[in-house]
């Protein structure tokens, strides 16, 4: 079905820009980027799936459903996003809130052309259709001139705040007193920032935000006039040969230019009781998600509250994994954690219809994750965090954040944690 080349790649930095440069020409372009940043789990550098074959876009109504019979049909590899509003399929709930972007709530396709590089070694999938263009796709590629530098040439964007400082601490104290009525022990509460009639270059606007972080999930993913411009530290799910891994996020700190105030701040993060805390719940609520579609005994946790470090912030970061149980697809282990509980608080459902009633903008592709499922059966998805999300037929851009709200927590330090995360945003975006 695919015609596979591997070709070899001088400079992968240089060609990784060369190759993201070309393909936003296309109406359908996922571009994956590790940002060479060291991981246990990882299988390459860099991926880009082009121009879509086939595909499959719906709203929430028996997405999983039609994933499962659209994965199962094409045998191939597939690229999207899940949005997460999907929780709408798995559980009684629903989505209200305002919606400025039109995403729909689930979208794959089946890419023509593949990319897949691992150091100096770049592989080429092209389906048959297309695979006499390989030669001349790569020349176009490596004959790209890119700036260093690019110009700001994004328009002038009004940023604006959904939920002022003073309803966001007001809907902080909502949440703690559920969380004091024992409805609740955690919940991810999350705000947006927006601005409409925006003119924005994507492509630059990506590059830009990948350079401040260069985190270990990047996404650069284009789908006609809807973008995500994705500079995530986080991981959702990977299947690896059956083995199921997990990597949640909580626990924030910022960094600092000065190493000895850095190093406190890391040490501080790790032996913060609340930040830990945050983190360890959610570890319980990813081990019984997990437990759903493992062999027994096999939910284990191979890494618990350690300390990674990226360019904005410090994180607290745990890995939970599983081996899939036989009788489960990859597409029900999915269904069975879906939504990140990172993203969500614990219990889950809980969490979930208490948040969805104070926040005031529908999540969307926020919180949801993009990745790709290979043929055999191996998936990998982020979570699409420090994020910005753009519709370029109606100018409606987006961004948002969030953080986990717990018994001992303290308002105002959730808020300024807020503005921490969406500080790399603003300043792309020439605030």
């Amino acid at each position: 079905m695919r015609t596979s080349a591997t070709l070899f790649v001088e400079n992968p930095k240089q060609f990784k820009a060369q190759i993201l440069h070309w393909a936003d020409q296309f109406r359908e372009v996922v571009y994956l980027d590790s940002n060479d940043y060291q991981q246990t789990y990882s299988s390459y550098d860099m991926i880009l799936a082009i121009e879509a074959f086939t595909s499959i876009k719906t709203d929430y109504f028996d997405a999983f459903g039609k994933l499962s019979e659209y994965y199962h049909t094409t045998k191939d590899w597939l690229f999207g996003y899940l949005s997460y509003d999907l929780k709408n399929d798995i559980e009684k709930l629903s989505s209200q809130n305002f919606d400025g972007l039109g995403f729909s709530d689930l979208f794959f396709f089946q890419p023509k052309k593949l990319f897949l590089l691992k150091g100096n070694s770049l592989q080429v999938q092209y389906l048959r259709m297309v695979d006499d263009e390989i030669e001349s796709d790569f020349e176009q590629i490596i004959g790209q001139k890119i700036e260093i530098e690019e110009s700001n040439r994004n328009g002038l964007i009004n940023i604006k705040q959904r939920i002022s400082k003073e309803k966001y601490l007001e809907k902080v104290s909502n949440v703690l007193e559920h969380i004091q009525k024992g409805d609740i022990y955690e919940a991810n509460f999350c705000m947006e920032f927006y601005a409409e009639q925006a003119q924005i270059n994507p492509l630059e606007t990506y590059r830009k935000l990948n350079r401040i972080s260069e985190p270990p999930f990047s996404a650069y993913f284009k789908n006609r006039n809807q973008y995500v411009l994705c500079s995530s530290p986080e991981r959702y799910l990977r299947n690896e040969n059956s083995k199921i891994i997990s990597q949640p996020i909580k626990g924030t700190s910022k960094r600092f230019e000065d190493s000895e105030l850095d190093n406190k701040s890391k040490n501080d993060l790790a032996t913060n009781p609340k930040e830990r805390s945050e983190n360890i719940m959610i570890v319980d609520l990813v081990r019984n998600d997990l437990s759903r579609t493992a062999e027994k005994s096999s939910v284990k946790v191979e890494e618990l509250c350690e300390v990674y470090s990226f360019k904005q912030v410090h994180h607290l970061i745990s890995t939970i994994t599983s081996i899939k149980d036989k009788k489960d697809t990859v597409i029900e282990v999915i269904k069975n954690s879906f939504p990140m509980g990172s993203m969500t608080g614990a219990p889950k459902i809980s969490a979930m219809q208490i948040i969805e009633n104070q926040e005031e903008t529908k999540r969307g592709v926020y919180s949801g994750s993009i990745g790709y499922f290979e043929p055999n059966g191996n998936f990998d998805f982020n979570v699409v965090i420090r994020s910005i999300l753009y519709n370029s037929d109606n100018h409606y851009l987006s961004f948002s954040v969030g953080s986990a709200i717990t018994a001992k927590c303290k308002p105002e330090e959730e808020y300024n944690e807020c503005l921490l995360k969406a500080k790399a945003m603003k300043e792309v975006l020439g605030r």
